[in-house]
């Protein structure tokens, strides 16, 4: 029964922060304690959700985070389906931060660090930013674009950018899998 109750308080946080006005709040967001003036969302794939999970979550200003899938066609994906390839998920880390404390563009700034954005995974794998405001869009774009331009990658920045959709939270095993499993790394991916 504790799973289905984790899923349900994933649930009813997202449902809350399917938009980013302020609001002042205590809440447990996806198990965590959360209190902030003002919230927002973000959703990132950048390879396997574990240490990409890991590492928002030692963000400061980031309130709570969850893996799940994004992107894909099948409703309520399993595990094993997005493995299986047919469903058109991306593994991928959602974020609730406190826009007060840290910008979109500086969440940008790590997930472009947290992976090589120039692969190209046709799997469950990609590079890909779920942009959830017009504003995350344009600034998932521009960012994109500078880093193209600043001579950091040899081969062109692959990421995509695409408008969020249902993101469905991961099996509860693969809620912050690093910290059940004692693993202090940040990244799979790279």
């Amino acid at each position: 029964m504790p799973a289905m109750a984790a899923v349900v308080a994933i649930g009813a946080a997202a449902a809350l922060f399917a938009g980013t006005r302020p609001r002042d709040t205590h809440l447990t967001v996806y198990g965590r304690k959360a209190k902030a003036r003002s919230m927002a969302k973000a959703t990132f794939g950048a390879g396997c959700f574990w240490g990409v999970e890991a590492a928002f979550r030692k963000v400061p200003g980031v309130l709570a985070t969850a893996v799940g899938y994004a992107g894909g066609t099948t409703p309520q994906p399993t595990y094993e389906q997005v493995c299986a390839g047919g469903t058109g998920h991306t593994e991928s880390v959602e974020v609730v931060y406190d826009p007060t404390k840290i910008t979109y563009d500086q969440l940008l700034e790590v997930f472009l660090r947290l992976h090589d954005p120039t692969e190209k995974h046709k799997t469950q794998y990609k590079s890909v930013i779920f942009y959830h405001t017009p504003e995350q869009r344009a600034a998932a774009q521009a960012a994109l674009k500078r880093a193209q331009g600043s001579g950091a990658f040899r081969k062109p920045i692959a990421t995509e950018v695409l408008p969020a959709r249902t993101f469905y939270p991961a099996e509860e095993y693969h809620q912050q899998y690093y910290e059940k499993q004692g693993i202090s790394g940040d990244a799979c991916a790279r």
